[in-house]
């Protein structure tokens, strides 16, 4: 079912995608681990596959990523993060600034708030800024998010009595914004910065990515990466936001 909506959500921000001719797939593949071993055992790995085509009247965008963590406390080895996530955006040209775009993006994490969410979405957009050194553009525009509140515990009365709360899956309508910011300080070295916001009546999602990557040849890059994700309403016991600090190896395709 979770892949069924995946499909559809994905399907839907990029219906144009095939009319595209010209220009060529650019992309990138993001690869961090951590392996541990002896009195202490844990296993860290996140991943990202991002693809960007792009000519005179269309820009298009796949991403996926992935991360997952296993650690041992108090001699229980168990899951501490496991997260999957997959967009797409498909973005006609106006002219050389503006533009009108679609965008779904699907995610489903073991520690969020939800069990999964997707968003649809479409709107405008806007380049600012973009040159050889530097990239700057924001994106707004109403869309649609489904979302499967994480069922939680209530416990009340005397004697205490424990309750299940599994509530309804949720649709609402949302506002979209992004905005994104690149620099290249010199060949080598380059800052990206990412800022998306999903405001609903029920729940605000903020996610801020920024990465530092520093090329060692054509191919590969090293990048340290963080991010801050953050949800306005969380079910009891869940905290509202979480940072992820990476150090990642980066191929060029």
């Amino acid at each position: 079912m979770k892949k069924a909506l995946l499909a559809s959500a994905l399907l839907a921000a990029v219906p144009f995608t095939a009319q595209a001719q010209d220009g060529a797939w650019t992309g990138s593949g993001e690869l961090g681990l951590a392996l541990t071993t002896g009195n202490s055992k844990s296993q860290n790995l996140n991943a990202k596959l991002d693809f960007t085509k792009e000519d005179a009247l269309w820009k298009h965008n796949f991403f996926l990523k992935a991360l997952r963590s296993k650690g041992e406390a108090n001699g229980v080895y168990d899951l501490t993060a496991n997260r999957f996530e997959g967009g797409a955006s498909s973005a006609y040209k106006f002219d050389e600034r503006s533009y009108l775009v679609g965008a779904a993006r699907y995610e489903n994490d073991d520690f969020s708030p939800f069990d999964y969410q997707w968003i649809v979405s479409i709107g405008y957009g806007y380049t600012f800024i973009k040159n050889q050194q530097t990239e700057f553009s924001a994106e707004v525009g109403p869309g649609y998010r489904r979302a499967d509140p994480r069922a939680f515990a209530v416990t009340a009365g005397d004697p205490p009595v424990t309750t299940i709360v599994d509530p309804d899956v949720e649709g609402k309508v949302v506002a979209r914004g992004l905005i994104a910011y690149k620099h290249k300080f010199t060949d080598t070295t380059a800052l990206e910065n990412t800022t998306l916001v999903e405001a609903g009546s029920n729940n605000t999602f903020l996610q801020n990515d920024t990465g530092l990557a520093v090329s060692m040849n054509d191919r590969l890059a090293l990048k340290v990466g963080y991010q801050v994700r953050h949800n306005s309403d969380v079910t009891p016991g869940t905290k509202k936001t979480d940072t992820l600090l990476t150090t990642n190896l980066v191929f060029k395709f």
